[in-house]
């Protein structure tokens, strides 16, 4: 009798997920998930869950080269995307209503899915330039990445803090790590969870150095933005490169608009965080894309058909959170 019973409790929970599943009649048509440039680990990540979003849940779904994550959050708040990858500085200063592209809008209408991974700022120069830190960096020539995207955004405030004052210029990932290999910079500082493909790529054509912060600039970095967290980029991550790089990092969050529907969010929650290892596929970094890191989220609500998931795992949102 009690195997009976429990056979059928078994079906109907199986019933009633799939039938949840299979509820799609306010799903959009497409969802559009904002990335950032070419070359970048958003772009490749962003892609990669866009493609297996619509081979698992039926939904047309694509990744969109953008300005990186401050335009993104933007983007996603007025609705133009669904759906946004976010580091969560960026994401704080929009949600408080200072953000640079959008001064004054607090930008309520984003909600958290789920933790993707840490973004450590790293620079990457020609070995022949002499230039082994960011103190060197003084009068230089330095790319630091999109415009209004998460390096382009905090490496010029990095390097007043730590008082270097170098010709700063914005590029694509790929087009920085082009201008590098012509010398038309003199250094490339980026953003991206690592391994950053246009680093490996630079690495495997040209003879490189890279690094992040000395532990004299990483405490004034770290004094002057406390989102911040110290972070180790391990030797071996780049082939080559036998050494640790300690610098700095901040967390990414995939967002959606407060639209979109429940069992939507729910669905795209589940499907990151139930299959780590599909996901590694898309990216390295996704090894940290973990339920446990829910909680690298101290602000900003979650949505709904998200917060369904965590519950259903036993994890309880606060509040603040919902």
């Amino acid at each position: 009798m009690f195997i009976k019973t429990l056979a059928a409790a078994c079906a109907a929970g199986l019933v009633a997920t799939t039938a949840m599943a299979q509820d799609k009649s306010d799903w959009p048509s497409e969802i559009t998930i904002g990335t950032a440039s070419q070359g970048g680990t958003y772009f490749v990540y962003g892609n990669g869950f866009a493609g297996y979003m619509s081979e698992a849940l039926g939904v047309n779904a694509t990744g969109e080269v953008t300005g990186g994550p401050v335009q993104n959050v933007t983007l996603v708040e007025t609705g133009d995307h669904l759906m946004g990858l976010v580091t969560m500085g960026p994401a704080y200063d929009a949600w408080m209503g200072k953000s640079e592209l959008a001064p004054g809008l607090e930008h309520k209408s984003i909600r958290a899915l789920f933790p993707m991974y840490q973004t450590p700022f790293q620079v990457v120069v020609l070995r022949s330039s002499g230039i082994t830190s960011v103190s060197d960096l003084a009068g230089k020539r330095v790319s630091v990445g999109p415009a209004g995207g998460t390096p382009g955004t905090y490496w010029p405030q990095f390097m007043s803090a730590v008082g270097v004052e170098a010709n700063v210029s914005y590029a694509g990932a790929a087009d920085a790590a082009g201008q590098l290999q012509d010398g038309l910079i003199d250094a490339f500082a980026f953003a991206a969870g690592v391994p950053i493909s246009a680093f490996s790529e630079l690495a495997a054509q040209q003879d490189v150095l890279m690094f992040g912060l000395t532990p004299e600039e990483s405490a004034k970095v770290l004094e002057a933005f406390p989102a911040m967290a110290p972070f180790n980029i391990a030797a071996g991550t780049y082939p080559g490169h036998d050494y640790d790089q300690p610098t700095v990092a901040l967390w990414n969050f995939a967002i959606a608009h407060s639209d979109m529907p429940d069992s939507l969010a729910y669905e795209i929650t589940k499907l990151a965080l139930d299959n780590n290892e599909r996901m590694v596929q898309i990216h390295a970094t996704s090894s940290e894309t973990l339920i446990e890191n829910w909680d690298k989220n101290t602000f900003m609500t979650f949505h709904p058909g998200a917060v369904q998931y965590y519950e259903e795992k036993g994890i309880t949102i606060p509040d603040t959170l919902k």
